[in-house]
C-alpha cells in the first residue's frame, strides 16, 4: 500500500505488523499519528479559522490517558476540553465497529470542544489503543460494562458535578449507547445517534444457512475470521477522496469479523430492535437515506417506538453510512451544525 507523505520505512512497518497486541498498535500510532492529523480532511484541518463555519471561536487542549479498569483491561482515553470557556456539558462518546477515538473523531471531538462542551472517548477492549485481541469481541455485555464504569468515573469527578451529560454513538456505538442507556435509564441527559447499529442491514448479513453454520462454529474458533464481509469503506463513504483517506487510519480493524464478533454484534441487533420502546431519554438520531450498513429504516422505528417525549430524527437524502466522516463536506457540516444546534438547545433548558 502507498500513502502519500509517507515515507517506505513507516510504510513496512504498517505492512509488516498484525496488530493483534496492543503495543504493536501503539507503537504503529505513534509513528503514524503526524501523518494522520496532515490530511486534508474538512475535520481535520488544525486552523481554529477552520471552526468559523460553525461559528465557532475557541480552539481545544487535549489529554490522553492509559488505565487499568475494573476487569484488569488496560484501556486507552482521550479527553478534549474547550480551551478559552468553561464547559457547557459532557459527551461521552462510543466509536464505531473496527474504528478508534484517535482518527477522525479527533476532529469531531475538537469541533466539540471548540463550542464549550468537554469530549471524552475510550477505545473499546481489542480496538484501537486499548489492551485485547483485535476487532475481539467476546461478550457485547462486558464492553458495554466498561463504558459504564469508565464514563461513570469521569462524571463523579468534582469539577463536572452538576454538568450535564449527553451519550454520543455513531453506527456501533449507537448499539453501546443504547445498552448504557439501558443499564442507566436515569443517568444521561439525552443522547445522539449517528447511523446507529439497531440492525445490521440485510445485505451485510450472510445468507440464513451460513449465518447458522458460522453461529455453530463461533462456539469452537470464536477467534477466527471466518465471517465474510463486503468492502465497508466503499458502502460507508460516499466521498471518494475521504474513502481514501481511511487507509491513514493504520490501526483500524480491518480484516474480517472474528467469529464471536460477528455473534455477539448479531445477538445485540436482535436485543436492541426489539427493545427499542424502552427507549427514554432525549434523542437525536441522524442517519443517511442511503445507508446500506446499518438499516435506515430501524432508526424510523427507533424514533416512532421510543417512549421519549423529546426526541427528533434527521434523514439525509442520498448519504451514506458515515455521515461525519465519509460525506461531501456541505453534508458534514450540515450533520454537525445539527448536532450542536440540538445539544445548545438541551443544554439551555436545564
Amino acid at each position: 500500500m502507498r500513502w502519500e507523505g509517507v515515507d517506505d520505512e513507516l510504510a513496512r512497518m504498517v505492512s509488516e505488523t498484525k496488530l493483534n497486541d496492543a503495543r504493536d498498535r501503539r507503537r504503529i500510532r505513534e509513528a503514524f499519528k503526524g501523518v494522520q492529523l496532515g490530511i486534508d480532511h474538512c475535520l481535520l484541518k488544525r486552523s481554529c479559522s477552520s471552526y468559523l463555519i460553525l461559528g465557532n471561536e475557541h480552539c481545544s487542549i487535549s489529554m490522553q490517558l492509559y488505565e487499568v479498569n475494573s476487569r484488569g483491561v488496560e484501556i486507552f482515553s482521550k479527553s478534549w476540553l474547550p480551551e478559552n470557556s468553561s464547559i457547557k456539558a459532557l459527551v461521552c462518546f462510543c466509536h464505531g465497529y473496527g474504528d478508534t477515538c484517535t482518527f477522525f473523531f479527533e476532529g469531531v471531538a475538537r469541533k466539540l470542544a471548540s463550542c464549550g462542551f468537554g469530549v471524552f472517548a475510550m477505545d473499546y477492549p481489542g480496538f484501537g489503543l486499548s489492551e485485547g485481541l483485535h476487532g475481539y469481541i467476546p461478550s457485547f455485555d462486558s464492553l458495554v460494562n466498561d463504558v459504564v464504569e469508565h464514563f461513570s468515573k469521569i462524571k463523579e469527578k468534582p469539577e463536572y458535578h452538576g454538568l450535564p451529560s449527553f451519550l454520543f454513538g455513531e453506527s456501533m456505538g449507537g448499539a453501546v449507547v443504547l445498552k448504557v442507556h439501558f443499564k442507566q435509564p436515569d443517568s444521561w441527559t439525552g443522547a445522539i445517534l449517528v447511523a446507529p447499529m439497531c440492525k445490521i442491514a440485510d445485505n451485510v448479513i450472510p445468507p440464513w444457512p451460513v449465518k447458522q453454520f458460522l453461529i455453530g462454529i463461533a462456539k469452537l474458533l470464536p477467534e477466527r475470521k471466518l465471517v465474510p464481509q463486503k468492502d465497508l469503506g466503499e458502502m460507508a463513504f460516499r466521498d471518494p477522496k475521504k474513502l481514501q483517506q481511511t487507509k491513514y487510519n493504520a490501526i483500524a480493524y480491518k480484516g474480517n469479523p472474528r467469529l464471536r464478533t460477528a455473534v455477539e454484534m448479531l445477538r445485540t441487533t436482535q436485543e436492541i430492535e426489539q427493545r427499542l420502546h424502552e427507549v427514554s431519554l432525549p434523542l437525536l438520531i441522524l442517519h443517511g437515506e442511503a445507508d446500506i450498513v446499518t438499516d435506515p429504516s430501524v432508526s424510523k422505528a427507533l424514533y416512532e417506538q421510543a417512549r421519549s417525549t423529546d426526541k427528533k430524527l434527521h434523514l439525509y437524502k442520498d448519504s451514506y453510512h458515515a455521515l461525519l466522516e465519509g460525506e461531501p463536506d456541505e453534508i458534514i457540516y450540515q450533520v454537525f451544525g445539527d448536532i450542536i444546534s440540538w445539544l445548545n438547545n438541551h443544554v439551555e433548558k436545564i
